[in-house]
Formats: structure tokens, C-alpha cells, sequence
């Protein structure tokens, strides 16, 4: 199925799935529209399934191959220290954003919320106080074999830098090890293609499902509290392009357009991981070298949660604006830093941005009774976050690779290197 009929049938799938969903939850029984959420959120599971079933084979044969195609070890190093730094720069850039705009709109103001008692939400997440050694027992694995079965992305990066490293200093004797997973990478591409057929039906499932359990009207509900949240990422998406395009050119237009498909299947699936083939592919497409995009990418998934991290800080401050609780702007400064810190501690976990909040709000004695006014609508933002997150490690991506060198065509700052190929023969070559 080409790309263009992918994503229509995709956008078919969304707005087939919203009539139907509505037209379940206005004449249905509620009763009857819980069994069908349940039962037809098997079509969801299962693709999920079938991609978890094929991330970690393919971070490891493409991050691996990237690392020992680097050559030395003064290249990846400095690969590296730009991508941390500019992941860094994205994470404050959005943490701050959140703040910025949640104590603009102040949509917490006004609801006076009060709890019995903290245990009203005893058992939707658990807390995770944040230390160094919790971080570095979650990111080192014990077994590279656990951490596949577990989808565990962040010690999944960690074991192929290390076993990249590893194979470019070998040096020739490492060559049939890279070119089986260069073979490798083909093979998971072309099983990601047969899985991304099923991905329309998956949409409609999980679309439909959600609104005829929930129906529209929880989106009316709190339709202030989402629409000023989703500007907040409309104005992410702004500053992030913006910053993008200064450094690579207009062309960074062109991969915006074509990142559409995996971030519309990240927004309807709420599952970023769902959109790393297809993200993948389109930055070596739009011109992305592997080695680039190969060790960028899945690097982003564990270090650059953008929207997550906005949604964080945003929700953060609107639950002590419900309860009445006013920060300083020092405290608020505070959490920012703290922000900074957690949600890199929390990758791989399920749920995290509430298990991120959840701990926010222990640590400024604001009470976590309080995430029960996100419960109803956290699905909905999901769908924002994750597609937000597809974006920015894609031209995150690309700005790594544009600082390397490389060029991406018309419209892009810089030359081409000698040698190196234009953009459509990688995508061809892809």
C-alpha cells in the first residue's frame, strides 16, 4: 500500500471511527457501549503488539550498524554531545512553555476541587521518588534479553551503544556481524510495511471504542482544559519548526509534511512507539543518513518527550490552581529543574506522565487527589503528546544531521559533501 493511500485510509479510519463511536454512544445502552469498547479494543492490542513485537530488533540493528559505520570514536562522541545538548534545550524549551502558558490562561482557577481523602486515587499510579541510583538501575539492563522481552527502549539503546562501540573497534572482523544486521534492518522494514496495513482498522477500533464508552460530551466537559493545552503544543510545534528551519532551511517543511503519517498513527494509536518505523523511514527519505537518523531516533524516544514534558508541567499547575495552592515563581523554577530530571528518569514506564506528575505533586505538598480531574481526558491529551513527540525527534534528527554536514536538498542551508548522495537516492535506496 503506497504511503499517500496509507494515510488516507488512515484519515478515513479516524473520522469513520468518530460516527461510529458517537452513534454507539447516543443510542446504545452504556452497558452495551463498555462490552464494545472492551471487545474491540482487542484490534488495538494487537497492534500494539505486533509493533513492540518489532522495535527492539529494529533499534538494535539500526543503531548498531549507525555506531560502527561512524568510524571513530571522536565522531560519535560528538554526535552525541549534539544530540544531548539539543535534547536538553528542547526538554526546557517545553517544560517552560507549559508553565508559561498554564499560568497565562489559569484553567485551574475557579474549581475549588477538595478531596476526602489522598486515597481517592489509591492504585491509579504510584509515585516514583526520583534519585540517581533509581535512574541508573532503570537505564543499565542486567540482560539484553529481559530488556527486549520487557520493550525496555532506553537499556535497549544503552546495550547497542555499547555493542556498537564494540564492533567498530574490531575493526574488519566485525563486518559480517554488520552486514547481517544491515540485512536485518531490510527485513524489519519490509515486516513493519505487512504490520502498517492493519493500521486503519486499528484506528477506527481505537477511536470508536474510546467515544462510545466516553462519548463527546467529556470533551466538551473539559474542552478549556484541552483546547488551552493543545495551543500549548500548537505553539511547541511553532517554536520547535521555527528553531528547526533556522538551522536546516525551508526544507524542513517538506519532512514536516512527510512526518505526517507517523505522527496522525502516534495521535490516534496515543503510542509514539507505534510511529518509530515510519519516522525512521521518512527521515532517510527526506535525506537523513542512517547512521544519523539510526542513532538520533531512538536516543529522542528515551531523552526527548516533549510533549509529555509540557503536558507535565502544564498539569502540574493546574491542579494547584484547582486546589487553590499558589506557587512562587521560584517554586516554580524549582519544578522546572526537577521536571528536567524526572521525566528522563521515567522513560520506558507505563503511563509516565502521571507517574511524573504524580511524584511532582508529592514533592510541593500539593495533593495527588488532585489527578483525578486529569483521569477523564488524559487519554485525549495522550493523543496530542505522542504525535508531539513523533515530531520532535524527527527534526531533531535532522538538525543532528544538518551540524554533521549533510544536506537535504533545495531549500536547505549548506552544500552537499562530495560523495554523499542526493536525498532521493536514499530514498530510493530505502
Amino acid at each position: 500500500m503506497k504511503s499517500k493511500s496509507l494515510t488516507t485510509w488512515i484519515v478515513i479510519g479516524l473520522i469513520v471511527g468518530v460516527i461510529v463511536g458517537f452513534s454507539f454512544n447516543e443510542m446504545a445502552s452504556a452497558e452495551f457501549n463498555k462490552v464494545y469498547a472492551k471487545d474491540i479494543s482487542i484490534i488495538t492490542d494487537i497492534f500494539l503488539r505486533l509493533i513492540k513485537m518489532i522495535i527492539a530488533p529494529l533499534i538494535i540493528s539500526t543503531l548498531v550498524v549507525g555506531i560502527a559505520k561512524m568510524g571513530d570514536a571522536k565522531t560519535l562522541g560528538r554526535v552525541f554531545s549534539k544530540t544531548l545538548f539539543l535534547f536538553i534545550c528542547a526538554s526546557f524549551i517545553s517544560i517552560l512553555l507549559g508553565l508559561v502558558i498554564v499560568n497565562l490562561f489559569q484553567p485551574g482557577a475557579g474549581i475549588n476541587f477538595v478531596a476526602d481523602t489522598a486515597a481517592a486515587v489509591e492504585g491509579m499510579v504510584e509515585p516514583v521518588p526520583f534519585s540517581f541510583k533509581t535512574f541508573i538501575a532503570h537505564a543499565i539492563p542486567t540482560s539484553i534479553v529481559d530488556a527486549m522481552a520487557r520493550n525496555e527502549i532506553l537499556q535497549i539503546v544503552v546495550f547497542s551503544i555499547f555493542m556498537g562501540i564494540s564492533l567498530s573497534a574490531i575493526g574488519d572482523k566485525g563486518l559480517p556481524i554488520i552486514n547481517v544486521l544491515e540485512s536485518l534492518v531490510s527485513l524489519m522494514l519490509k515486516l513493519t510495511g505487512y504490520v502498517m496495513l492493519f493500521a486503519p482498522l486499528t484506528v477506527f477500533a481505537a477511536i470508536s471504542g474510546m467515544i462510545a464508552e466516553r462519548g463527546l460530551g467529556v470533551l466538551v466537559s473539559a474542552g478549556i482544559f484541552m483546547g488551552e493545552f493543545y495551543f500549548t503544543l500548537a505553539l511547541l510545534w511553532i517554536i520547535l519548526i521555527g528553531l528547526a528551519a533556522l538551522v536546516v532551511g525551508r526544507c524542513i517543511f517538506r519532512l514536516t509534511k512527510g512526518i505526517t503519517e507517523p505522527a496522525l498513527l502516534a495521535f490516534t494509536t496515543s503510542s509514539s512507539e507505534a510511529a518509530f518505523p515510519g519516522t525512521l523511514e521518512k527521515l532517510e527519505e527526506f535525506g537523513v543518513s542512517n547512521k544519523i537518523a539510526s542513532f538520533v531516533l531512538p536516543i529522542g524516544y528515551s531523552f526527548n518527550l516533549v510533549g509529555s514534558m509540557a503536558y507535565c508541567s502544564f498539569a502540574v499547575i493546574f491542579i494547584a490552581q484547582a486546589c487553590n495552592i499558589t506557587l512562587t515563581t521560584g517554586e516554580q523554577i524549582t519544578m522546572l529543574l526537577i521536571l528536567m530530571l524526572t521525566s528522563k528518569g521515567m522513560a520506558g514506564v507505563p503511563r509516565a506522565s502521571l507517574v511524573v506528575i504524580a511524584a511532582t505533586l508529592n514533592q510541593f505538598n500539593i495533593p495527588e487527589a488532585g489527578l483525578i480531574l486529569l483521569m477523564g481526558v488524559d487519554p485525549f491529551l495522550d493523543m496530542g503528546r505522542s504525535a508531539t513527540n513523533v515530531m520532535s525527534n524527527a527534526i531533531g534528527a535532522a538538525m543532528v544531521g544538518r551540524w554533521e554536514g549533510e544536506h537535504y536538498g533545495e531549500g536547505c542551508r549548506g552544500k552537499p559533501k562530495a560523495g554523499i548522495e542526493p536525498p532521493v537516492s536514499q530514498a530510493t535506496s530505502a
